[in-house]
């Protein structure tokens, strides 16, 4: 790829000395919030359980699946998606203001590339990926979003929030027993072809398996309605970003920490007391099809979803005002520098582990022991990972070669990591 002309200063990215140190430990902390969550995909069929059945009936690994769906699930990927709309706001900004006439081709590119990757990751190698579903909401602020005011993002904002109840409601009165037993057996199909092609098949039947699954995620109105609802819960936490990085929330810490304070215990609340209602609503409500019931689960979930995410990330916002708790965290730090690299590292430890033509692990490890293997895995390899290679160079492989595409230029210790980028 031809150099970057030097006209073109908008394509230097942030010194290290520059970097929001915050920022990057709240990475850190996503991309183990993301591993745990993302484990049990890695070891077992998405559509289990399909027809209300528990795959894992023993007390431990049932007490282990709700701390899970209750701490960790969905929150992560959603932290990971404000961070995006923050590092965009962020980065954009300062593009913007170095070289209006390139920013916005330079930063359309970027998505590009990070799009390249999160589809080759998703029908190639595992269909949880959440890079192209990044990349594609990058693409509509930069293209529109960007420009409309704060009123705007937080009317965008409230609409996300009431989606799930409308999309619920409209569930009850649209499925019929027949779409249910349709869609419990069509479930169950998938559950046995992903078993075969996963935990007996090659590499290339887990290529073919998980290409047919993203393939009809997004193909027919059901599916493309259930894939709907997964946009809608990422882009409610990256308009929150792209509000948050407008007002200077983050590098304004110090200052709201009054308001931040207050926040942290209501969003407790909210997060915990709605985790534990809709883990409840589903474990007792567990016969496949919707109900009214299913739908107050279904807003349980979201709110619980973003009120921990929210709890979560201000205790790391007031921890990291203190420069005691910096050096703590700065592991975390470290590996939230790179976490392209950390979040693609996530699935190929996963698949080694799990897959036939690895470990063989699959079907084999339950919630108990895969919620200890993710964070066992991430503070024994990829943080000491992070942590070496930080020592030698500025930014994460993959952060190096996202830039080089990018921009054109060669990856140089005066550079720095781009923007934040996944999850899970």
């Amino acid at each position: 790829m031809n150099a970057v002309p030097t006209a073109a200063p908008a394509a230097t990215s942030l010194p290290a000395a520059e970097r929001i140190a915050t920022l990057d430990i709240l990475r850190g902390f996503a991309l183990m919030g993301i591993f745990i969550m993302n484990m049990p995909g890695f070891n077992t069929s998405f559509f289990v359980e399909a027809d209300g059945s528990h795959l894992w009936p023993g007390p431990v690994d049932r007490i282990a699946e709700m701390v899970r769906e209750a701490l960790f699930s969905g929150k992560f990927n959603s932290m990971f998606s404000m961070l995006f709309g923050i590092g965009f706001t962020i980065q954009f900004t300062r593009m913007l203001e170095r070289d209006p006439e390139h920013a916005t081709g330079f930063y359309l590119r970027r998505l590009s590339v990070l799009a390249l990757f999160g589809v080759v990751h998703a029908w190639v190698f595992w269909p949880g990926d959440v890079l192209h579903t990044y990349a594609i909401l990058g693409l509509l602020l930069v293209l529109g979003l960007r420009r409309i005011s704060d009123r705007a993002v937080m009317v965008l904002i409230a609409a996300c929030l009431v989606y799930p109840a409308l999309s619920g409601l409209l569930r009850v009165l649209i499925f019929t027993p027949e779409m249910v037993a349709e869609r419990t057996a069509l479930a169950k199909a998938f559950e046995a072809s992903n078993n075969l092609a996963f935990g007996q098949g090659s590499f290339w039947d887990m290529v073919r398996e998980n290409t047919r699954m993203m393939n009809f995620f997004y193909s027919g109105w059901v599916n493309l309605w259930g894939t709907l609802g997964w946009w809608v819960m990422m882009s409610l936490t990256m308009l929150i970003g792209l509000l948050a990085g407008r007002r200077r929330w983050v590098q304004r810490a110090a200052e709201l920490m009054p308001q931040i304070r207050r926040l942290t215990w209501v969003a407790l609340a909210v997060g915990l007391g709605c985790g534990v209602a809709f883990t409840l609503i589903f474990e007792f409500n567990r016969t496949p099809g919707p109900s009214l019931i299913k739908v107050l689960g279904g807003i349980c979930y979201h709110l619980s979803r973003l009120g921990m995410m929210i709890f979560y990330v201000l205790v790391i916002v007031r921890l990291a005002q203190q420069p005691a708790w910096q050096r703590r965290l700065a592991p975390l730090a470290a590996a939230g520098r790179m976490p392209l690299t950390n979040y693609l590292m996530q699935t190929t430890l996963g698949l080694v582990l799990f897959q036939h033509w690895g470990l063989g692990l699959w079907m084999q490890v339950g919630p108990a022991l895969s919620l200890l293997l993710a964070v066992v895995l991430f503070w024994m390899v990829q943080v000491p990972w992070s942590l070496w290679w930080l020592r030698r160079h500025e930014r994460g492989p993959l952060e190096a070669l996202w830039a080089r595409v990018t921009y054109g230029q060669p990856s140089k210790r005066t550079a720095v990591a781009a923007s934040p980028a996944p999850s899970a």
